[in-house]
C-alpha cells in the first residue's frame, strides 16, 4: 500500500498558482487514470438511482443507510454534507458503494439543535465541511481506526467548532446547523468560487491561506475534481473569510507545496476495510494527517491536511484521547 500512495504522490506536477485575498490554490496535474467505473453522490442523486436515509425510523446520529439502485459504484466524499431526514450530517471519510447494494456509512452531526424529520431522505447542497474541521475529523477519525476499528468522530468537539465558527460569522441559528454560516457568507463565498478555475488535466490541489499550506485533495480523473470543484473551493474559503486580515502581509511560495507533499509521502499508514469497496488507509505525520481511499490498487480520492497544534496539555486530540480510555 506504501508503494501504491508514494507513487500516486510521486507523480503529481505542480501547477501555476492561482489567488484570490488570502486562497491559493496550486494546480496537481497528472495523466493518472482509474480503471473502474463510478459516479459521484451528486450524479447518483441527479438520476435516483442512490437513496440516503437515517439506519431506522428512531434514527441513529453516527450512522445513516445508503441504498445504491443501480449497478454503478457511487464515490461519496469525505466531508459532504447530507441535508435532511432527522439531522444535518457530514460523511466521515471517502467511501465507494458497491453497486446494487445497502451499507452503513460512518457520519457525523452538524445539526446539533434538530432531531426531528424535515424530510424522508437526504439530499446534498453545493457544499461540504470547511477545511479546519474536515482536518480536525480527520485526527478523530484516524485516532478512532487506531484504537476500535471504526471511522468515528469526536461528536463533542465538531459541535464545540461549529458553534463557535457561527458565533464568529454572526450566524447562528436555533438547530446550531452548519449550513447557516455558508448562507450567511454565501456572497463572500460566490466572489472567492468564482477567483478560481479549473486546470487542463487537474485532479486536484493543494490549498494555502494567508501563504500556509492548509490542506490537499486530489482525484483518481480529472472529472471527479471537477465536479466537486466549487465545493472543495468554498470548504477552503470559510476558512479564508474566517482568517482574512486586510493589512496583513504574506508570501505563497510553491516551495512550501512541494515539501507538504514530500512530507505526506513520508505518513505513516495503517489500513482498515473501508465500509464500501476497497481500503481506507489512514494517513499521519508528526506535521500532517488525512488519509486514502484504494480499490483494485488504484487510488479515487485522497485528502491530506496540515495537522492544527495539538501539543497543548489541553488539546481537543488530547480531550478526546481522554474520553476513549
Amino acid at each position: 500500500m506504501e508503494k501504491i500512495i508514494t507513487d500516486f504522490l510521486g507523480q503529481l506536477k505542480i501547477g501555476r498558482k492561482q489567488s484570490f485575498k488570502n486562497l491559493s490554490m496550486y494546480p496537481l496535474l497528472s495523466n493518472y487514470y482509474v480503471t473502474f467505473d463510478y459516479g459521484t453522490l451528486d450524479e447518483a442523486l441527479d438520476k435516483k438511482n442512490i437513496e440516503i436515509v437515517e439506519v431506522a425510523k428512531e434514527g441513529s446520529v453516527p450512522d445513516l443507510k445508503v441504498i445504491n439502485k443501480s449497478s454503478t459504484m457511487v464515490l461519496i466524499l469525505d466531508g459532504e454534507e447530507l441535508v435532511g431526514a432527522k439531522q444535518n450530517r457530514i460523511v466521515n471519510t471517502t467511501i465507494l458503494v458497491p453497486g446494487d447494494s445497502t451499507i452503513i456509512i460512518p457520519v457525523s452531526c452538524v445539526e446539533q439543535g434538530r432531531w426531528s424529520y424535515k424530510s424522508p431522505s437526504f439530499s446534498t447542497e453545493d457544499r461540504m465541511m470547511s477545511s479546519n474541521l474536515r482536518a480536525m475529523k480527520s485526527q478523530h477519525v484516524n485516532f478512532s481506526v487506531r484504537e476500535e476499528g471504526k471511522f468515528r468522530s469526536d461528536q463533542g468537539a465538531l459541535w464545540d467548532e461549529i458553534s463557535e465558527k457561527a458565533q464568529r460569522h454572526d450566524a447562528v441559528s436555533p438547530s446550531m446547523a452548519m449550513s447557516e454560516i455558508y448562507k450567511k457568507e454565501k456572497p463572500l463565498l460566490k466572489e472567492y468560487i468564482d477567483g478560481f478555475s479549473n486546470t487542463e488535466s487537474q485532479m486536484g490541489a493543494v490549498f494555502m491561506i494567508d501563504g500556509k499550506v492548509a490542506g490537499m485533495d486530489c482525484f483518481g480523473k480529472p472529472e471527479t475534481f471537477l465536479s466537486v470543484f466549487k465545493k472543495l473551493i468554498g470548504s477552503y474559503a470559510l476558512d479564508a473569510i474566517d482568517w482574512f486580515k486586510e493589512e496583513k502581509q504574506f508570501k505563497v511560495l510553491k516551495s512550501e507545496v512541494t515539501k507538504f507533499i514530500k512530507e505526506a509521502s513520508k505518513a505513516s499508514i495503517e489500513t482498515q476495510k473501508s465500509v464500501g469497496e476497497g481500503i481506507d488507509c489512514r494517513l499521519e505525520t508528526k506535521k500532517t494527517t488525512g488519509f486514502s481511499l484504494c480499490h483494485e490498487d488504484q487510488i479515487p480520492h485522497m485528502s491530506v491536511f496540515v495537522k492544527a497544534d495539538n501539543d497543548k496539555p489541553n488539546s481537543r486530540m488530547q480531550r478526546f484521547s481522554n474520553r476513549r480510555q
